[in-house]
């Protein structure tokens, strides 16, 4: 093979191997370009919303507050019933928030494997194209200028020559430099990996810790209940209890629509929470357009209607009342934001979520409530766990819709 030949050779390994080196510097250029352009915009944005969101958990906390303050102690039973509900329900939460937080943590993970693995097999491919260049350069030895000058060649040929390589020894620095690179990639990955494993481990033994502190929870409760069964169950029978706590909720859900007609509504630009969730009062589809085709927030038996006759109280059922077993998944109806999640007499561990122009849902007696106050969820997201909180007969949930504060029968927007 002529040396004309052999270096148009060399000169197409260079370029092959520049070609590649290349666009992975681009590509990191590019990256690092749009995050910092990313980085701008989300961050006014998060402010604003973590702003607004401070704001709903203060007006919602000082509400609280002014509940508190006027309600009248009903001894013993109501106040350990009350600690014990909100022990387990915040039990219950942090096992979900720690079980969220794994799902991400592995994701995490899967995607450093598949990096790795690319980095890899790109590291792999540069690695083969080094050797076969040194191989091409080891068969035609080191020539430097002065001999090529002293074998005779016309200039022309001289200087392509030495051109040629030029390319072939820019080319190979770029491979080292390349080489270089993705063993540094590698390195951070392995960094990257390792500690979402250690995450995960750490992860897994709080999941532990809160596991038994349920259970710790529910024997305290249970312990509780026993002791206390005949206050407690006088206290289900007595109606003037019943009606104030009725008339409790009613003004809790009057107190909260006046708070949040107080507040701005945001703007679609930023109807986000932290959570990247569209808040219910932006959503692309209003709750009234909803009507028939809600699904009921939990399996289980209905135990009553809308409208019908509540025995204990003399009064009427303001919702539905499903029994279901302990621990079962509440699911949210629909879009919306959490506007109140904590312990209301009467109803234990009650969550309501806001779905915008006057609408909210209504879950009561849960054992534990998996949100917080400001977070956004999709309808059909988990937001709390079966049980038996409050002066509840037995395991279940009630569930209310309202309306400008006005209950009305859930039945009506559900799916035939």
């Amino acid at each position: 093979m002529g040396l004309a030949r052999r270096a148009r050779v060399l000169l197409a390994a260079a370029l092959v191997l520049q070609a590649l080196a290349v666009p992975a510097a681009a590509d990191a250029k590019r990256g690092a370009a749009a995050k910092g352009a990313a980085s701008k915009g989300p961050a006014a944005k998060a402010a604003a919303s973590e702003e607004q969101l401070r704001e709903l958990r203060e007006r919602i906390e000082r509400l609280q507050a002014a509940l508190s303050a006027t309600e009248e102690s009903h001894g013993e039973a109501a106040d350990l019933l009350r600690q014990s509900g909100k022990a387990m329900s915040e039990a219950h939460r942090a096992l979900f928030e720690l079980g969220q937080r794994r799902r991400g943590l592995e994701d995490e993970l899967a995607g450093i494997t598949v990096r790795e693995q690319e980095t890899r097999a790109s590291l792999a491919e540069q690695e083969a194209l080094a050797g076969k260049l040194l191989r091409l350069q080891y068969r035609q030895g080191a020539p430097d200028r002065l001999r090529l000058a002293l074998e005779g060649r016309d200039a022309a040929t001289v200087a392509r020559h030495i051109q040629y390589y030029a390319y072939i020894q820019r080319g190979r620095a770029d491979l080292i430099l390349g080489l270089r690179r993705k063993a540094e990639q590698l390195a951070a990955l392995d960094q990257d990996a390792q500690a979402r494993r250690d995450e995960l481990a750490q992860n897994e033994a709080a999941q532990s810790r809160e596991t038994r502190r349920l259970e710790q929870e529910r024997a305290a409760r249970a312990a509780v209940v026993s002791r206390l069964a005949g206050e407690i169950a006088k206290g289900r029978r007595e109606i003037g209890r019943l009606k104030r706590d009725e008339a409790r909720l009613s003004r809790l859900v009057q107190e909260i629509a006046r708070a949040l007609a107080a507040k701005p509504a945001p703007s679609k630009k930023h109807g986000k929470t932290v959570e990247g969730v569209a808040d219910a009062s932006v959503s692309a589809k209003p709750f009234a357009k909803l009507k028939g085709r809600l699904k009921l927030p939990v399996r289980g038996e209905l135990m009553n209607r809308y409208g019908g006759p509540r025995e204990e109280s003399g009064g009427t059922w303001k919702g539905l009342f499903i029994r279901a077993v302990t621990g079962e998944t509440v699911h949210a109806v629909a879009d919306g934001r959490v506007v109140y999640a904590d312990w209301l007499r009467g109803f234990g561990n009650l969550l309501i979520l806001d779905h915008g122009s006057g609408f909210m849902s209504l879950y009561a007696y849960n054992e534990g409530l998996l949100r917080r106050v400001g977070d956004s969820v999709r309808g059909g997201d988990p937001i709390a766990n079966v049980g038996a909180s409050g002066q509840s007969a037995e395991s279940g949930l009630y569930f209310e819709l309202r309306r400008d504060g006005k209950p009305f029968d859930p039945l009506k927007w559900t799916a035939p």
